[in-house]
């Protein structure tokens, strides 16, 4: 790892933060399930980055989606607690299954109030321990057998999306991998030779087996403890990048040993990016944030009166009820836009994508800036659902959980990562 003495005009501080955010046993998980057990603990991991007062907080919450009036409930208490504003806290959810899933617009529970609390209490206290940093690091590691698409071609040659993060078709699993980023980053804080924090992004679904109520942060959770482990001194966090069509599917048939192999796949890309590692001196810490207004979906189906006729119906299966709920609030709030954040530190950027925005859109911000890394934070604000490319739509994708027009989105998305990007 290289660095470079440098003679210092600013001064850039950093504080990191942790707080437990695991649900208790009976809590509601994501698709109506209830917690059954505790595999491991969640946690919510930050930093908030400070020149003279603070400029911006980065979170990552073991969860599976935070939506709506919960994303803004979340991020104005940070920043109340951080002293900025909403839009420069880029809070983004790990995704996995087994995970709390909130909506305020729909339920707020106490579990949910006391959380976010402990979370803004947490920062808070942070900013009475601060740590130097003088230098950023940036690396890169290929991760080997985790992501794949979920586009494949069927045995007919027409194209399907229906590859899962665990699929127990052997033909559909065995297809090529497809499109996806197979770098996992690091963008680090050193206190000259001195690491401080890792912030690590790879794009893909971060499940292994699921859907029956057993609590973890999955194989993403059990690499990231594992380099904490390694590295008490340095804050690992681990966040999903842009991963609405990326999952480990191809290499995962829902066998709960794949747990570990995934993990320790995901463990070796993280190693591969520190040892790739090279530190460069921290001159400035800029933001921006650019508004994103995405159309409302309208096929058939996806009215607000479609909606209030699925939930007028006493017989509805729960899934049916509750998408119909969360395309409500959706609608109720699409008039407000999303803030698209982006953190410039000079050889790097990071900036936040909403919801399950597909993994092209992260490579489309690579190319945006080819001079600088530009790690890309997905399933920031969670309420559109997937955020397929112009090419998906036209291919065919048409899934329910989406609440956006398409192919129009992909246009204000682009347009938005430009200039979130744009020095």
């Amino acid at each position: 790892m290289g660095g470079t003495a440098f003679a210092r005009s600013r001064e850039f501080r950093l504080a990191v933060f942790q707080c437990d955010v695991t649900p208790e046993i009976g809590g509601p998980l994501f698709n109506g399930v209830m917690a059954r057990s505790i595999i491991g603990p969640l946690l919510a991991n930050g930093v908030v980055l400070i020149e003279e007062k603070p400029i911006a907080v980065i979170v990552s919450v073991d969860w599976c989606e935070i939506r709506n009036g919960a994303y803004d409930h979340w991020r104005t208490e940070l920043g109340r607690a951080a002293g900025v504003s909403r839009e420069r806290v880029l809070l983004s959810c790990v995704h996995q299954h087994d995970a709390p899933y909130v909506d305020t617009d729909a339920l707020q529970t106490p579990f949910h109030q006391h959380t976010v609390a402990n979370v803004a209490a947490a920062l808070k206290n942070s900013l009475a321990k601060t740590r130097r940093i003088t230098h950023v690091g940036t690396g890169q590691g290929k991760v080997e057998s985790v992501a794949s698409n979920r586009r494949y071609l069927t045995a007919d040659g027409k194209v399907s999306y229906g590859r899962t993060s665990a699929t127990r078709d052997a033909f559909v699993r065995n297809q090529p991998e497809g499109l996806i980023d197979p770098f996992l980053k690091t963008i680090s804080f050193w206190d000259d030779d001195t690491a401080v924090a890792a912030l690590s992004c790879y794009s893909t679904h971060p499940m292994s087996y699921y859907g029956k109520g057993d609590v973890s942060s999955d194989f993403v959770g059990m690499a990231r403890t594992q380099r904490q482990k390694e590295t008490p001194a340095v804050a690992q966090i681990y966040f999903s990048g842009a991963s609405g069509d990326t999952m480990a599917g191809r290499y995962n048939d829902g066998d709960p040993a794949n747990r570990a192999s995934l993990a320790s796949r995901m463990h070796q890309g993280m190693l591969d990016a520190w040892r790739d590692t090279k530190r460069h001196p921290l001159g400035k810490i800029g933001f921006r944030s650019v508004p994103l207004r995405l159309e409302p979906r309208k096929t058939k189906g996806f009215s607000a009166a479609d909606f209030r006729a699925v939930l007028a119906r006493p017989d509805a299966p729960f899934r049916e009820r509750n998408e119909a709920s969360l395309g409500l609030n959706w609608l109720a709030r699409i008039k407000q836009p999303i803030d698209v954040p982006a953190i410039d530190l000079g050889p790097a950027q990071i900036i936040l994508l909403p919801a399950e925005s597909f993994v092209q859109y992260q490579l489309w911000a690579q190319q945006k800036r080819p001079d600088q890394m530009v790690m890309t934070l997905g399933f920031g604000e969670c309420a559109p659902g997937y955020i397929p490319t112009a090419k998906d739509a036209a291919d065919g994708y048409d899934d329910h959980y989406s609440w956006i027009a398409f192919p129009e989105c992909e246009a204000p998305i682009r347009k938005a990562i430009d200039a979130a990007l744009t020095k």
